[in-house]
């Protein structure tokens, strides 16, 4: 079995990128509201402090600082991934390999994760987030893009740790 390294350090802040397997689809914004619940849900059960985040059709971006003594944002997105395909409550023709790990084959297996060092790298994954949706071609202007934390927290952009 394949071992994932994460690097895993209590307190940090990570820039997060979660794909469905259909990079066709549009199923994050179409099914919006059952997205939210279920990383609200998530959030009030193992917390974290959301800098920024973007959904797109078919990817998101989130920009999260774990709790001090804590790193579970493994299990977050787990949750969060699960809530969303199980209230979907679709057959997405998942292949042999995840049928047999009960997988529902609308996730793509992993996600990817990026340790934010230092405010470079902070200002970088806000931008990434913030101009997501122009470089895709969904919006002209950032902010016509409704489905990013940035319609509610323009100016509140600082990295965390700086206060």
């Amino acid at each position: 079995m394949t071992q994932y390294r994460r690097l895993r350090i209590p307190g940090a802040t990570y820039f997060f990128t979660l794909c469905l397997e259909d990079r066709d689809s549009s199923l994050l914004i179409d099914h919006i509201q059952i997205l939210r619940a279920a990383y609200g849900k998530t959030l009030r059960e193992l917390p974290a402090q959301c800098s920024a985040m973007v959904v797109l059709p078919n990817h998101l971006h989130a920009i999260w600082t774990e709790p001090e003594g804590q790193v579970q944002f493994s299990e977050r997105w787990r949750r969060i991934k699960a809530r969303f395909s199980h209230a979907l409550d679709q057959d997405f023709h998942p292949n042999l390999s995840k049928s047999a790990k009960r997988e529902r084959g609308l996730w793509q297996r992993r996600f990817w994760e990026h340790a934010i060092r230092n405010e470079a790298e902070f200002s970088a994954a806000m931008e990434a987030c913030h101009l997501d949706p122009v470089h895709h071609g969904l919006v002209k202007h950032p902010q016509d893009w409704d489905y990013s934390s940035f319609n509610r927290r323009m100016g509140n952009i600082a990295h965390p740790t700086q206060g």
